[in-house]
Parts: C-alpha cells; structure tokens; sequence
C-alpha cells in the first residue's frame, strides 16, 4: 500500500482501531451518565439558548409569509364582516323606527277606542291620508265620508284634545280643517275661571280675540270648549294659554295659546256625532207702542 500521499495528521496519535474504541466508550459513558444521571441536560439547554436566534432567523421567511396572508385573509374577513353589520345595522334601525312607530299608533288606538266608549254617544274612527294642497291652509283629508255617514260640522278629536270640525264631505273621504286655520273659531271657556271666551287660529297657531284687557287669564290656564251654539261638546280640551299681552290703553289684551292636540301629528282621530238639537230660539217680546205726544195729538184734531 502506497502511503506517500496520506495526510501527516493521520500518522500522528493513535491508531484508527484505538479511536475508534475511544469514542464507543464515550458514546456509552454519555448515554448512561445521561439517562441515569441527566448529565447532558444542561448542556442541551446552553446550546438551545445558543441555537435559537439561528432556529429564529431560519423560521423567519416561512413565519413572515403565514403572517402575510393571515393578514390579508383577515382584512378581507373584517370588511365583509363590518359591511355585514352595517346591513344588519340599518336593517335593525330601520325595523326599531317601525316598531316605535307601531307602538305610538297603538297606544294612539287605545286611548281613541277608550274616548269613544267612555263617550255617551260613540263616535268614528278615522285614518288621516293626507295634507290639503294648500299650503297656506290647515286641513287634512281622513278615510272615511259619505258611506260612514259622515256630515260637514262635525267635530274631529284626537286623544289628547280638539282638533278642529269637518268642512267638506266627499262619498269616501272627508276634509278637516283645523283648529290652527286662520278661518276656523271655536267657542272656549277658561276651566280655571270659567269665563267664556273666542279662539281664533291664526294660520299655525291659536290665539284668543276680543277678551278684556282686565279678564282674569293667565299663562298655563287650560281652555276647554264651551259647547255654546251646539258646535262641540262641552269640555273636549282645545288649548293651553303660553303668553298674556296687555298693551297700555288696549280695550282687549293678546292671549298666545298652544293647541293641545297634535293637529300636525295625529295619524289616527275620532268622529264625533252630532248633538242634539237645540229648542228653537224664543221669538222676541213685541215693542210696546210708543205714547203719542200731545202736540201730535192737537196737530191731527
């Protein structure tokens, strides 16, 4: 054997069969110190430290790119997630007005069903359809005319008071004008004071006219109708007093009401039937003659 090129370092120390049991019996003294004795333990634990930032920089590429595509992933599941709720959003928003809306109708109803059956003489239900198209007057058309036996006069209320008296018949519908037209008068009396009194819609509002500058009215007093002239029903609320004018020298005073019933915001209101009719009005006491003067009496001897 020709061992001219053999390295130097292999013909140096002990032979390769020597070695070669060396290293077995340090296999096997490692393999027994280490499971009886867990000599290799801490020695796993400094090179764990040692190979981390290389087991870090290796995993590095392959942990970047999960985390990009989770990224996107996850954008893209947030966004269909937020344009979900916001559909459900509006979806429930909307469904809540329609619920708030349905409660106040029915507690409209109720309190209309509850008017009409503590009222002596009944009444209809109505559904207000729409505005007039005017829009400098205060009327509303209502689903029932003719075929409910409806008649112009009529007085209309809500559940909270007057709103104004039917002027004009149509066989299906029927106009109302209300108590805030600048045409209609209602006959009011003051339910603090009693004293009776005219309120005039104004086109918007409501306002008492021709009252004494010295009457016995305040703000807060409540004004009911009278029933004088057999229009309306005694004591169906109609307004409340807000302001009290009296101008020095005036001979009436200037007395500011708010409508008490929503006569732009009812959407459900009651007929009310006619009354019944008044003994005809007393003929007048005939005029006494007059007793002729005596000159009158000379002149025609």
């Amino acid at each position: 054997m020709n061992f001219a090129n053999t390295p130097r370092f292999a013909n140096q120390g002990l032979r390769p069969g020597s070695q070669l049991l060396l290293c077995v019996l340090a296999s096997l003294t490692l393999i027994i110190g280490d499971s009886q004795f867990g000599l290799m333990d801490r020695t796993r634990d400094a090179l764990s430290v040692v190979l981390y930032p290389l087991q870090r920089a290796v995993n590095m590429p392959l942990s970047a790119a999960a985390h990009v595509g989770e990224f996107f992933v996850t954008q893209a599941q947030l966004k269909q997630e937020n344009a979900d709720l916001r559909s459900r959003e509006l979806a429930q928003s909307a469904r809540l007005a329609r619920l708030n809306t349905l409660e106040q109708e029915l507690l409209q109803l109720k309190a209309l069903n509850g008017l009409r059956l503590g009222n002596a003489q009944g009444g209809k239900l109505g559904e207000v359809l729409y505005t007039a198209r005017d829009p400098f007057s205060y009327k509303i058309i209502i689903d029932k005319g003719l075929d409910a036996n409806i008649s112009a006069g009529l007085p209309v209320v809500d559940e909270r008071g007057l709103l104004g008296q039917v002027t004009r018949v149509q066989p299906l519908t029927a106009e109302v004008t209300l108590i805030i037209d600048k045409n209609q008068m209602v006959p009011v009396r003051n339910q603090r004071t009693g004293q009776r009194s005219l309120l005039y819609g104004y086109g918007g509002g409501v306002e008492v006219r021709y009252l004494p500058a010295a009457a016995d009215i305040q703000p807060g007093d409540l004004l009911v109708t009278s029933g004088i002239d057999n229009l309306y029903s005694e004591g169906i609320p109609v307004a409340r007093v807000t302001r009290v004018d009296r101008p020095a020298g005036a001979s009436f005073a200037r007395v500011l009401c708010q409508s008490i019933a929503g006569v732009q915001s009812s959407r459900y209101v009651l007929i009310l039937p006619p009354r019944a009719a008044l003994p005809p009005r007393p003929e007048p006491a005939p005029q006494p003659a007059k007793p002729k003067k005596k000159k009158d009496t000379e002149d025609e001897g």
